[in-house]
């Protein structure tokens, strides 16, 4: 099987998922091409070939993720390699970008893949649904197959070599789509909330935004994102784009602590896909507990000082 990956990238660098993306492409497929589109480096596209990338085909006239110019990029590309599988991260631009290649090319589409496709009878990927909840195993039988890939559902390993990268130019028309303005978020003091493999977050029992500081210090520590439950946000104690739940981003890190969050249906939605859920809540009945790998019954005004003390010895030792 022949695969095509559309990797995205933000201001000259491949976004983590890129790499996560061709990895899991190289493990069922004889050819893996990605597809890069702005301005980056050669020499960062090539090093998609340690993870299993065998050529990159790279449009640098298309700086804006418009996903209609996107999807006929795609389009292109397909014809161009000749591949029967397209791959996405299903992340904000994939979620765009994905159904309307679908659409384009008449293909069988599955989204929010969470592991290898099952190709030894036919092509069947497994899904999550209802907000994770459940999984759906899915048979594409179209010529051309689409999916997109959960962030963070895999374990990658970085090999060498260096893909080939050629210059790749297509006629993608005009969009009715017009672009204004982009606002980009920024975390100087810590990683990208979607792309942190940890995140420390806090809810209303923090009792206002004043009390903030000890997250900050706690997620600085461990190399982590902050982030909050929407009531948080919505009161306007904490940004908006760090607002993680159903209605708000979801999130796969590693580590996800939650810190007096109660953890209701539409919060748990959104981060039940972290590998290990530390939760800290005064209320032993808080139904966050029953998500949680591991729980802390106490005031989180004692608990974090003493956790942010023991991850301090930890790292200057």
């Amino acid at each position: 099987m022949k695969t095509l990956v559309f990797v995205d990238s933000e201001d000259g660098h491949l976004v983590k998922s890129a790499a996560e993306a061709v990895f899991y492409a190289s493990k069922f497929s004889s050819e893996v091409h990605a597809l890069a589109y702005g301005e980056v480096d050669s020499s960062t596209l090539a090093a998609l070939g340690a993870y299993g990338a065998n050529a990159v085909l790279h449009h640098a006239g298309l700086n804006q993720a418009d996903p209609v110019k996107l999807s006929r990029l795609v389009a292109a590309a397909v014809n161009e390699t000749g591949a029967n599988c397209v791959l996405f991260s299903h992340d904000f631009t994939g979620k765009a970008v994905a159904p309307m290649a679908a659409a384009k090319l008449k293909a069988g589409l599955v989204t929010g893949a969470v592991d290898y496709p099952d190709t030894s009878n036919g092509f069947v990927v497994k899904s999550a649904v209802f907000s994770g909840k459940a999984f759906a195993h899915y048979s594409v039988k179209t010529e051309l197959k689409m999916l997109s890939l959960l962030p963070n559902s895999i374990n990658i390993e970085q090999g060498s070599g260096e893909a080939s990268v050629s210059a790749f130019d297509a006629d993608l028309g005009d969009s009715r789509i017009v672009i204004k303005e982009v606002k980009k978020q920024v975390n100087e003091s810590g990683p990208v909330l979607t792309e942190a493999d940890m995140v420390v977050s806090a809810g209303r029992g923090l009792k206002g935004p004043e009390n903030w500081g000890m997250v900050e210090e706690l997620a600085k520590e461990l190399g982590a994102a902050t982030a909050c439950s929407r009531p948080v946000a919505d009161i306007g104690w904490r940004p908006h784009h760090e607002h993680v739940g159903q209605t708000g981003i979801a999130i796969r890190p590693n580590l996800y602590i939650a810190i007096g969050i109660s953890g209701a249906i539409q919060h748990l939605a959104g981060v039940n896909g972290s590998k290990v859920i530390v939760v800290i809540n005064t209320d032993p009945e808080a139904p966050f507990f029953k998500a949680a790998d591991y729980g802390i019954v106490g005031d989180a005004f004692d608990v974090v000082p003493k956790m942010l003390e023991a991850v301090k010895k930890l790292n200057a030792a």
